[in-house]
């Protein structure tokens, strides 16, 4: 795998709190005005920049991209965001309820991912692509990473041990959700050189959370290279900002389902048509969460259960079949609800674990949602396993926490 140091442009150390934010795609335009109110620095300005404008605003007007790149102008100038003056890459670490992940922050190479050296295991939106290929080419630079997973390498672990006894450059707790987020410098050469030549040998890199930013990124720096006629392909454009995990360090946690109505059935007749494919067990008003593979809970009528799925409704040899989420959208969303296209049918939502249980059961005695589905995480196994036979999960699948802050580093196309 191709990947390279870049000269990153970063808050100083005493703004990075001021500057940074949560990643454009999990929060609404009114959330993003809300955590960005009164806050002139924070990144939202550049990533969500229909914040500055009354609310309503289309997010994709051609105006409100103009004033992003006006925003990032504008942190520079006034020294918000600063350039690095060598090339190097950067170890972010994230702590979680106690577990740390250590992340090495490189440029990915545009080639590897246009010929499937880095590995998808989700379908893209065109819109999506497009909206964030617009964001990219018109701040010319990857304002946000993506996240990637590599097979783990013992020497790969050993440079970075190296830096995280340093002082870091940046270390702070976020308030909204308690996560530790620290970010040191890799200055030294021979480390840098090192890092990207144990990168070459690897066979894969692994999109974890990020598919539309990858492409986005990666369809930019393709297209650029195709305008110029005197592309050699060493150019920055070649490459797209990415933070590459240990693939035993990271955790998928559970993505749930909540549905509105039960495509005309009585609780009764829903619950019966389960068995034919299920062993259902009533577990009473507490929270029941699936404890293994091929076990779910169900939310219904004040109550919980437990529906195992029967031997002969999964094929342990296929890598799709024998995923929950296949076997839920299948025998209970498709079969029972008529939940056909999980992506454009309103009667469903998602619900990543992060939330808990708890929040579906909140949904559904509201009386928003009348039944909520649990379902065991998929293992990084699996969506290796998947990635590597060139298959793609169904969606909404995987849900990684925690989540990559914005705002530590950008990357320029220059």
């Amino acid at each position: 795998m191709k990947i390279k140091p870049f000269k990153g442009i970063r808050p100083p150390k005493d703004l990075v709190e001021e500057v940074q934010s949560r990643p454009y795609d999990v929060l609404n335009s009114e959330e993003a005005r809300a955590e960005a109110e009164g806050n002139e620095k924070s990144l939202y300005h550049i990533i969500k920049p229909e914040i500055d404008f009354p609310a309503g605003t289309d997010e994709h007007d051609s105006k409100v991209y103009e004033k992003a790149v006006e925003n990032f102008r504008k942190f520079k100038d006034k020294g918000w965001l600063v350039a690095d003056e060598k090339e190097q890459y950067y170890v972010y670490a994230q702590t979680m309820n106690g577990k740390t992940q250590y992340g090495l922050v490189v440029c990915a190479s545009v080639e590897d991912y246009m010929t499937g050296k880095i590995k998808k295991h989700e379908l893209t939106r065109k819109d999506k692509e497009e909206d964030r290929m617009k964001h990219v080419r018109i701040n010319n630079a990857n304002i946000e990473p993506v996240f990637f997973a590599y097979p783990d390498n013992r020497e790969i672990d050993g440079i970075v041990a190296k830096y995280t006894k340093e002082t870091p450059e940046y270390d702070f707790i976020a308030t909204l959700d308690g996560i530790r987020h620290t970010f040191r410098i890799i200055r030294d050469d021979a480390d840098i050189a090192r890092i990207t030549e144990l990168f070459l040998s690897m066979p894969a890199l692994y999109i974890a959370d990020g598919h539309h930013r990858s492409a986005a990124a990666a369809l930019v720096g393709s297209e650029k290279a195709g305008q110029n006629p005197n592309h050699r392909g060493d150019e920055e454009y070649n490459y797209f900002m990415a933070v590459c995990f240990p693939a035993t360090q990271l955790t998928i946690i559970d993505y749930n389902r909540v549905v509105k109505d039960l495509n005309g059935l009585t609780d009764e007749e829903f619950l019966q048509k389960l068995t034919d494919n299920f062993i259902v067990e009533k577990k009473g008003s507490g929270i029941f969460k699936p404890a293994r593979l091929h076990e779910f809970s169900l939310y219904l009528g004040g109550s919980w259960y437990a529906l195992t799925a029967k031997p002969e409704t999964y094929d342990d040899n296929d890598p799709i079949g024998v995923l929950d989420v296949t076997i839920s959208s299948q025998l209970i969303l498709d079969n029972i609800l008529g939940i056909k296209d999980l992506r454009t049918d309103k009667r469903i939502d998602f619900v990543g674990g992060i939330r808990g249980l708890r929040e579906l059961q909140k949904r559904v005695d509201s009386g928003e949602m009348k039944i909520a589905l649990a379902l065991y995480p998929v293992s990084m196994k699996q969506l290796i396993d998947i990635a590597d036979t060139g298959h793609i999960m169904p969606p909404k699948t995987t849900w990684f926490e925690p989540k990559l802050r914005s705002g530590l580093v950008i990357h320029s196309l220059d």
